[in-house]
Formats: C-alpha cells, sequence, structure tokens
C-alpha cells in the first residue's frame, strides 16, 4: 500500500491486514453495536414518551412528533414499527399492563374464593390509584368513546383477556361446588369488576381495599349456592 492508499484506508476506518485484505479500524476485542438493544431501548422510550404524553396532555393533543421528540428519535423510527398513533399507544399501555401482570397468566386458586378476588381486585385498585396507570387508561378509555375501531382494539386486546381470568377462577369455583351451577358466568364477573370501574371512571368516591373487599362479599352473597 502507498502513502496515498493508507491516507485513504485510515480516513475510512479501516487498515491492510496481511495478506492484503482489510480490517476495521475497530479496537481488538471491541464490540460492534448491538443493533438489537438499541432498537430495545428507542422502543421502551417511545412506549414511556407515548404514555407521559397521552396523560399529560390528553389523546387528542398527543402526536407522533411529539412522542418522537421526547423519545429522543427521529418519528420516521416510529412510523416504521408503527401504521398511527393509536397503534403506538395501545401497543405502550398493553406493555404496561403486561409488566403489571408480572407473567400471572391466571387469578390464584387457593381453594378460597373470596381470598382469591379480594387478593386480585385488591391489586387493581393500587394500580387504578396509580398515576402511571391512571392517566394513560383514562385517555384510552375516553379516545375508545368516540373512536369505534380503538375502542374495539382496547377491550379485544386488554380488556377481553383480563376478564376472561375472572371466568375462569369462577368457572372453577363453580365446578367445585362453591358457586350455584349454570351461572352466566359473564354477568358473574361483572358484579366485581364493574362497580369497581364505575367508582374509578366517575370518582364518586374513593376507591380502597375495603370497597374491593365489601364488592366480593356483597357478590359472592348473591352467587353462593341456595340451600
Amino acid at each position: 500500500m502507498n502513502d496515498s492508499e493508507a491516507r485513504g484506508a485510515q480516513a475510512h476506518g479501516t487498515t491492510a491486514a496481511p495478506g492484503g485484505g482489510a480490517r476495521s479500524g475497530r479496537a481488538p476485542g471491541a464490540k460492534a453495536p448491538d443493533a438489537g438493544r438499541r432498537s430495545e431501548r428507542s422502543r421502551r422510550a417511545i412506549y414511556d414518551a407515548a404514555l407521559a404524553m397521552v396523560a399529560e396532555a390528553g389523546y387528542a393533543r398527543t402526536t407522533i412528533e411529539g412522542i418522537a421528540s421526547r423519545a429522543g428519535v427521529g418519528k420516521q423510527t416510529i412510523y416504521r414499527w408503527w401504521p398511527s398513533k393509536s397503534a403506538v399507544l395501545l401497543e405502550a399501555y398493553l406493555d404496561l399492563a403486561d409488566r403489571a401482570a408480572g407473567g400471572e397468566t391466571a387469578i390464584p386458586d387457593t381453594g378460597d374464593l373470596a381470598a382469591d378476588l379480594k387478593a386480585v381486585l385488591r391489586a387493581t385498585v393500587d394500580e387504578m390509584n396509580d398515576p402511571v396507570y391512571d392517566g394513560p387508561t383514562r385517555a384510552l378509555a375516553a379516545e375508545g368513546v368516540v373512536d369505534p375501531a380503538l375502542g374495539a382494539q382496547f377491550v379485544e386486546k386488554l380488556l377481553e383477556p383480563s376478564l376472561r381470568l375472572y371466568a375462569d377462577r369462577l368457572r372453577a369455583a363453580e365446578e367445585a361446588g362453591g358457586l350455584r351451577p349454570k351461572l352466566d358466568l359473564r354477568i358473574a364477573l361483572e358484579l366485581f369488576v364493574g362497580p369497581l370501574m364505575h367508582r374509578w371512571l366517575l370518582r364518586t368516591l374513593p376507591l380502597t381495599h375495603a370497597y374491593a373487599d365489601t364488592l366480593v362479599d356483597y357478590a359472592l352473597g348473591g352467587l353462593a349456592p341456595h340451600d
């Protein structure tokens, strides 16, 4: 390699390897940038930015540009991964819900239905009272009322899977003889979650563990087997 070639190679970060091949100017043992890890960091930043913005400004005032700026990424990065603002927000919220669930895929069955339901409803109360979840949930729920497509996705991807967990636990209790036979499990589970959502959404009264416990006691009193 002549001097001119050497200078050109150095300018492009490569030098001649023995035998005439090219080798990178990267220090020996240095790792190449991890594109997957970088993408995951960007995705997490976008999730966090989207949820923060929708909680602070509401759905209508949340924009792809604003999310990108807050996340420190280009808006084309967002459009490469998601087709719309609603898709970003819904995926971010589903991720938040997954992390809150901590890998749980069923309501625990300890053999004590009342205790199991009280435990899960208390956890739900804690989540609803947490600003991290409260703001985004209210914003998406409100937008789902005026945007049927978003509302349908919210129900399909988040609400229905959660309600199926209640139905499964109530079905197990019914089969064990702890509930009246041939219950409409959808109505039965709504006796627990419906009042909770009503109080949270309208802020009629404080949402507390004691309220959750009382809901379980009242509802199970009506669902128990008749003598």
